[in-house]
């Protein structure tokens, strides 16, 4: 069975640098949507939102933007933004489950708010011809609360709506809800992508057997710490390729150079690289061991001297299996 695979939009980490380069030695990925665009009661999107965004630094590639708003006139103002750069759909961001963004009834918090999400769709829907998906989860409190928003969502014609299977307040602990995920399914009438805990070709597998429906697929953390899993997914195997060390070691020296270049100091880019190496390690023999060193590099010498070591070791223990 055939499948679409979508990069899940995370803030800090998925944006045009991430994305060209991921694309450019990975692969497997048909369409990325960016991390979502807030606006904080102004009418002013930041430069970094206009960078990400700009046709320029995604011209090798399928970007859907994304909105996280619960103001319809925020809505509309960057429905004209996107569109102005050429996008044909926003994704809207009902998805985020950090305290900081659901306290302000944004994001997961906004599940439970049926009418408010009904009066912004209206105006949407209403006033421009974007094509409007959804991101989101089952709720915030608990997996009940999107069954009491799917009926509505299915009296517009929105392209999709992509479900990560868990509530808001779990953040990423614990597992996901497949029963709960069946039932949204069972719900609605509108076309369901799956979204959570993907990390492995076997795991991916185990989800295409239980919901034989889906064929669009969401990767987000699993992505990160593998990135050859949308490629081994595609080719429908567990093998990672010979040359797998020296393509990592190029796609993260590609990222470095451009964060690098964006950020001002070693500080930023050392704290860029340690977020993404708590993903990364995931992938190598051990996790923690290599964590741990990245983490005790305190200027960018000993940075790239424990990249440098890190690299190396995993090679040894690749030939040695």
């Amino acid at each position: 069975m055939s499948c679409t695979l979508l990069s899940s939009p995370l803030q800090g980490f998925t944006d045009f640098k991430f994305r060209n380069a991921f694309n450019q030695y990975f692969g497997g990925i048909d369409t990325f949507y960016a991390p979502y665009i807030r606006l904080d009661g102004k009418l002013i999107i930041k430069s970094s939102y206009q960078r990400d965004l700009q046709p320029e630094n995604n011209s090798s590639l399928e970007v859907i933007p994304q909105v996280m708003t619960n103001d319809a006139d925020e809505f509309l103002f960057v429905v004209k933004y996107v569109q102005e750069l050429g996008y044909k759909e926003l994704n809207w961001n009902l998805g985020c489950p950090y305290p900081m963004v659901t306290k302000r009834g944004m994001g997961s918090g906004l599940i439970s708010d049926v009418e408010k999400i009904n009066a912004i769709l209206d105006r949407v829907h209403t006033e421009t011809d974007i094509l409007v998906s959804m991101k989101m989860r089952m709720g915030y409190e608990n997996s009940e609360e999107i069954l009491e928003v799917l009926p509505m969502l299915d009296t517009y014609p929105l392209k999709n709506i992509a479900i990560h299977a868990r509530i808001g307040k779990q953040l990423y602990k614990g597992g996901v809800d497949l029963e709960a995920f069946q039932r949204c399914l069972d719900h609605s009438s509108h076309k369901i992508y799956y979204n959570g805990d993907i990390t492995s070709v076997s795991v991916f597998r185990e989800m295409q057997e239980k919901f034989p429906a889906i064929d669009h697929w969401m990767i987000g953390r699993g992505l990160i710490a593998d990135p050859f899993l949308p490629m081994m997914i595609k080719n429908d195997t567990i093998i990672y390729p010979d040359d797998r060390i020296t393509i990592f070691s190029d796609f993260h020296d590609t990222i470095f150079t451009a964060y690098d270049q964006a950020l001002s100091g070693p500080t930023p880019i050392r704290m860029k690289m340690l977020g993404f190496w708590e993903y990364f390690s995931n992938s190598f023999s051990n996790p923690q061991k290599v964590y741990k060193k990245i983490k005790k590099a305190k200027d960018i010498a000993a940075y790239r001297a424990a990249v440098k070591e890190i690299l190396h070791t995993e090679r040894s223990e690749l030939k040695i299996r």
